[in-house]
């Protein structure tokens, strides 16, 4: 038995039907192999009667060596925000569509899980991001996200003001649809529909995005993640703005807040197979190896 992973914890994304066989086969498997299996509530949803130990997110993280995640990479994303802090290796099991950060299939499950706990893989770090808002003068909403921070006008028909500035130092004025913050892994998201760059997860850097701008001169520019951003809401229309995190986080901007943004302390210990190759998954979820 590894000794590496002793205790392992499962989290299943929300009404799915293919998670519950998935579970099952792994729950099986991993009882075989003698290691302690833990469920959050996610998972346990899923049993009438689970006989595992069921705990909510934050003792689930404490508890356990690492955490499987099944699901697509929007379970991952969720996951993420609550396990890198205690520092917990999370491994994902893909029944999404795209699996940029989810990337052992089912199929192949059993094998790469033999290779995994024999301690034959790859371990990554990736960076995440910590936004707050500030209205005069308090802090009213903190965030974090593995992906992206975005400032985005909703419900109405026209543009935004925002002030940027970095480490103090001010970088622009933007009239736009809204602006995102990515982290290298986000990159691959909703910044790349943006018209940004793809960032390699191994560089610590950040980049910004503005989505649709009036002055087209505005074009996405990559920092530092050692950087602090501020970016400031101007406007009269009290509901023009959001920011929202990892697309599954919102929270209303009012003319006047502040969001700052900055790297997270702790990042998350991403496990990959040992086969894992970032390229070759560009290659096939961004169809770049198609032939006309």
């Amino acid at each position: 038995m590894s000794v590496l992973f002793h205790t392992i914890g499962l989290i299943g994304k929300h009404h799915d039907p293919g998670v519950a066989d998935t579970l099952e086969n792994l729950i099986a498997d991993l009882d075989r192999r003698g290691h302690e299996v833990l469920l959050d509530e996610s998972a346990a949803a899923y049993f009438d009667q689970p006989n595992e130990t069921v705990l909510g997110r934050e003792q689930l993280a404490e508890r356990c060596d690492l955490v499987i995640v099944v699901g697509g990479d929007g379970t991952m994303l969720n996951a993420a925000r609550s396990l890198a802090e205690a520092g917990v290796a999370m491994l994902g099991v893909n029944l999404g569509r795209l699996g940029f950060l989810a990337d052992v299939s089912p199929a192949d499950m059993h094998e790469r899980l033999n290779e995994i706990l024999a301690g034959h893989y790859r371990e990554e770090y990736r960076a995440l991001l910590h936004a707050s808002v500030c209205r005069h003068g308090n802090t009213v909403s903190e965030s974090d996200a593995l992906n992206d921070v975005v400032i985005h006008k909703w419900d109405i028909a026209r543009m935004i003001e925002l002030d940027t500035t970095i480490d103090g130092r001010f970088l622009n004025s933007l009239r736009a649809d809204g602006l995102i913050i990515s982290t290298p892994t986000g990159s691959t998201a909703y910044a790349l529909s943006g018209g940004g760059p793809i960032i390699d997860p191994a560089l610590e850097a950040l980049v910004l995005v503005p989505i649709c701008p009036h002055t087209l001169s505005n074009r996405p520019i990559v920092v530092s993640d050692q950087v602090k951003i501020e970016v400031l809401v101007h406007g009269e229309d009290h509901s023009q703005a959001q920011i929202t995190c990892d697309g599954q986080i919102n929270f209303a901007l009012l003319a006047g807040d502040v969001v700052r943004i900055r790297r997270k302390e702790h990042a998350l210990r991403l496990i990959h197979p040992r086969q894992h190759d970032h390229f070759e998954i560009m290659r096939k979820k961004l169809r770049w190896a198609e032939q006309p």
